[in-house]
């Protein structure tokens, strides 16, 4: 599967965009692989931003109760979350972090 089939699969709204078709053609399989997973970071990072503001409140709920280990352990349950949140598709952050990585590259590489 190429990029643009696994743009088009991940991108919520289905759409045609020339712009980003002529630069994927400029770009390598093997950038276009590196500039997704710095896509999909910036996202895990942006959720886990969000995710650790809603649960920063909450005290005294789960398995640690209210401990000084539960402020570690929901930071890295956060981390997690995030992370797995981004990478089954997100909040559509990732694919506007892409595009903008794509067309850079594109444009240095023409």
């Amino acid at each position: 599967m190429n990029s643009i089939t696994t743009f088009a699969r991940t991108s919520p709204v289905n759409r045609a965009d020339p712009l980003l078709n002529e630069a994927l053609a400029k770009v390598s399989p093997e950038t276009q692989k590196k500039l997704r997973g710095k896509a999909q970071d910036f996202e895990a990072m942006f959720l886990n931003s969000m995710f650790s503001q809603m649960t920063s409140g909450i005290k005294g709920d789960g398995p640690f109760g209210d401990t000084p280990g539960t402020g570690v352990w929901r930071s890295m349950l956060t981390e997690e979350y995030s992370k797995s949140f981004a990478k089954s598709g997100g909040v559509g952050i990732s694919n506007d972090v892409f595009r903008t990585l794509i067309l850079q590259q594109a444009g240095r590489a023409g």
